[in-house]
């Protein structure tokens, strides 16, 4: 076990910092996304977007972005969904092919990811829904919808609570992509922690009402729950500024 720890790098962490460090790697893809992308504008004009101002105007009203980034995410979403099938929505394939270079192969990390953009659940990411998943990871954005989006990323089966199997399931990917091998009893003890401090009505799960009382606790929970690019997108998008045509 301590030699697990010190691998990880968490040997002095508590249970709540562990619980974030496991979704590091699934918070982290975000911004991958943006990092790469943002790259292919210095290169790249963006293309004209067809949304008119009052849609853009819409679309931005109930998120913390101006009108002018929600244009510099359009293009964004376009780079995205246009890099193998070009029909204006981003398919799983494509999101794969962004964060990891390739179109094959299962990731539990992505496949959180494409599910919680997917409002919809018809297997693709459309714009409006791109942009209210990217609003909750605004500086700017509501500490609840921080809160509520992190237990979304454990309720693997989406039941309305996060089971012991579902942090088990989290915890072998992690430790698959970090290219660890640790013995069933390591990941036990581990999971034994982190319900004997999260699930405080001992009922087996932690519920919305344990989570919020556990991220109050560790707010280290949600510290990858915010994208500082997000805060200015323009400046992200150096590019972009000299081919938006909102004047804001």
């Amino acid at each position: 076990m301590a030699s697990w720890n010190s691998s990880l790098g968490l040997s002095s962490l508590t249970i709540g910092e562990r619980l974030c460090a496991l979704a590091i790697p699934l918070l982290g893809l975000l911004e991958v996304v943006f990092v790469n992308i943002s790259r292919c504008f210095d290169s790249d004009r963006p293309r004209r977007h067809s949304y008119s101002l009052d849609e853009l105007t819409r679309i931005a009203k109930d998120t913390p972005f101006s009108v002018n980034e929600i244009e510099a995410l359009l293009e964004l979403y376009k780079k995205l969904s246009s890099s193998i099938i070009d029909d204006g929505l981003i398919h799983k394939e494509e999101l794969q092919l962004a964060l990891f270079r390739k179109t094959v192969g299962k990731n539990l990390f992505l496949d959180r990811v494409f599910d919680l953009f997917d409002e919809k659940k018809n297997g693709v990411i459309e714009f409006e829904e791109f942009i209210h998943a990217l609003s909750v990871f605004h500086p700017c954005a509501p500490m609840e919808d921080k809160i509520n989006f992190a237990f979304k990323l454990y309720d693997l089966r989406q039941t309305g609570y996060i089971e012991r199997d579902e942090v088990k399931q989290m915890v072998v990917a992690t430790l698959l992509e970090s290219g660890l091998s640790v013995s069933n009893e390591a990941v036990k003890a581990i999971l034994d922690k982190t319900f004997e401090d999260a699930d405080i009505d001992k009922d087996g799960k932690i519920n919305k009402a344990d989570w919020n009382v556990f991220v109050v606790r560790h707010p280290m929970l949600l510290k990858h729950m915010t994208l500082q690019h997000l805060g200015d997108v323009t400046t992200a998008f150096p590019s972009f500024i000299f081919n938006t045509e909102v004047d804001e």
